[in-house]
């Protein structure tokens, strides 16, 4: 038995954080089933690098999230479809939407309404700022959170901070947050049978995850600056030029360093009173760069590595996305899914699973990517439509 199995979520969501949650749950075994509006669905339908695929709204940014779930289209604004709606929610374990606050009670399909029908539910509302403050109402990109939160205030260096994470951050914080809140939720819920509303702030998700940057200011009253590929609690540490590539060296220990110097054949460093300790180290970071950026220069990146952390001295190449999924490392985990078909789309599928294993059996969507709306009469009869009541459902655009 899979550890969600049997928890039905119904997920609302669109583009990235409320999807990327409900992937999380969905291949720990939930039934979810994503509920988008007919004909258009989630925005990230038309999302991605292939135009192709978009034109099918079988966007790659939807296909990255949306495996191991049903797709039922359901109109909200149809007062037929919100009963179907309700139907569905008797049924549930978890409601999941991303609207911007106050969008569900206008739709009279809020906690309080949904809560009626099913006491013991559980209802996770994902927004950029929460239910409440003076931001609530503001639309919600990524991008935006990354420059409200100070992500992007230490990002890059002192020439080219503020920058950007190169990947949607604070949506991906915003939905394992959300999950993880979930799964709390359902673990009390199985004990009380009490159900939960939870307000998940993307910018305060965010801000946690700053956890060090965020203590130096309101312990130590350090003002966090950008440092770009150096480590601010220690030196040598961050990323070094090699004779071929980069190499992330993390000598935070004093041993760490001592063996490093021997390694590149400069234990003289160890030696230089410049060098002595940790914060003499720290005060002279890029002095101690240049030394050793010197000796690494005599054999490549991917020849040091395994060298170092054979004795002990922390260190990877820095490696492009393909080059990754390509490593070893990670093909011998199996992180990668693949269906060799899906629906409306005409090539192999892959997509990464969960970022840990089980004993028991490893997280991983059992089916691929739905094609928009592929199971609502299968969920309609599910909950007892007969298929006179879907047709007429379908003639009055409720689903």
């Amino acid at each position: 038995m899979r550890i969600l199995e049997g928890v039905r979520v119904l997920d609302l969501t669109n583009v990235l954080a409320g999807p990327f949650c409900c992937y999380q749950l969905a291949q720990l075994g939930a039934d979810v089933i994503k509920v988008e509006m007919p004909r258009s669905g989630d925005l990230a339908r038309q999302l991605g690098a292939d135009s192709e695929l978009n034109k099918s709204l079988m966007g790659a940014s939807f296909l990255a999230q949306n495996a191991g779930k049903r797709s039922a289209t359901i109109n909200l604004k149809s007062s037929a479809g919100k009963e179907v709606f309700r139907r569905l929610v008797a049924t549930a374990d978890v409601v999941v939407e991303n609207f911007r606050p106050g969008v569900m009670e206008r739709l009279s399909l809020g906690y309080a309404a949904l809560k009626s029908i099913k006491p013991n539910l559980i209802y996770c509302a994902i927004s950029g700022f929460g239910q409440d403050g003076p931001l609530k109402d503001n639309p919600a990109y990524d991008q935006i959170v990354q420059g409200l939160s100070g992500v992007m205030s230490v990002t890059g260096d002192k020439q080219t901070a503020p920058l950007r994470v190169g990947f949607p951050v604070a949506d991906t914080i915003g939905g394992i947050t959300a999950a993880f809140s979930i799964a709390a939720a359902l673990f009390r819920r199985e004990r009380s049978d009490r159900g939960e509303f939870i307000d998940v702030s993307m910018l305060e998700a965010t801000l946690v995850t700053l956890g060090w940057v965020v203590s130096n200011w309101l312990i130590a009253g350090a003002m966090p600056e950008p440092m770009g590929n150096e480590n601010m609690t220690a030196s040598p540490s961050g990323t070094f030029r090699t004779g071929a590539g980069l190499l992330n060296i993390s000598s935070n220990k004093q041993e760490q360093f001592e063996s490093l110097c021997g390694l590149i054949g400069r234990p003289d460093l160890v030696r230089d009173p410049r060098y002595a300790d940790r914060e003499d180290r720290k005060k002279r970071r890029y002095e101690l760069k240049t030394e050793i950026e010197a000796a690494l220069a005599t054999k490549p990146a991917r020849e040091w590595a395994p060298l170092l952390n054979e004795h002990g001295v922390p260190a990877g190449e820095v490696l492009s996305v393909p080059d990754v999924l390509e490593h070893p490392q990670v093909t011998g985990r199996g992180l990668i899914k693949r269906f060799p078909t899906a629906p409306g789309v005409d090539r192999e599928i892959a997509v990464v699973r969960s970022g840990f294993r089980l004993a028991s059996g490893d997280p991983a969507p059992a089916t691929p990517p739905p094609s928009l709306g592929a199971d609502t009469e299968t969920i309609l009869a599910e909950l007892g439509y007969d298929p006179g009541a879907v047709a007429s459902l379908r003639n009055d655009g409720a689903v």
